[in-house]
């Protein structure tokens, strides 16, 4: 299991599952700042055409290009699905935002290869490794 650090000094291209177009968001909050930060943001919201001057996407499978790291800001009940995608996608990581928990999903994310994030906020993440 790769660490936080290395996950995001790696990363380049973050898929956010959930994002939202609406500022007020937490999910719009932080994929604007991972977009600053460099990170190119690919929206996974099927309610969304664009976000953030992106293409939405209605699901991970829709996406035409690889993905470092599926950020997910979706209630526990819906990670399963989008773990079953990210692993079909080839994706590296998958990073459960604060209070998105799901020990199965994370269980079936490590068995096939892919490191996991749980209960933590990118962002802070992200600012702490930059802060040094």
């Amino acid at each position: 299991m790769k660490s936080i650090a290395e996950t995001l000094q790696k990363a380049r291209t973050i898929a956010v599952v959930g994002l939202s177009s609406k500022r007020y968001r937490p999910s719009y909050g932080v994929a604007e700042y991972l977009q600053r930060a460099g990170y190119r943001i690919i929206p996974v919201n099927p309610n969304e055409r664009e976000v953030l001057g992106e293409k939405a996407y209605p699901n991970l499978d829709a996406v035409p290009e690889a993905v470092d790291v599926v950020d997910i800001f979706r209630r526990p009940e819906f990670v399963p699905g989008i773990v079953e995608a990210a692993i079909r996608k080839g994706a590296k990581t998958v990073w459960m935002q604060e209070g998105v928990v799901n020990q199965d999903a994370a269980r079936q994310a490590r068995e096939a290869g892919l490191s996991v994030v749980m209960d933590r906020c990118i962002l802070k993440e992200h600012w702490k490794v930059a802060a040094g």
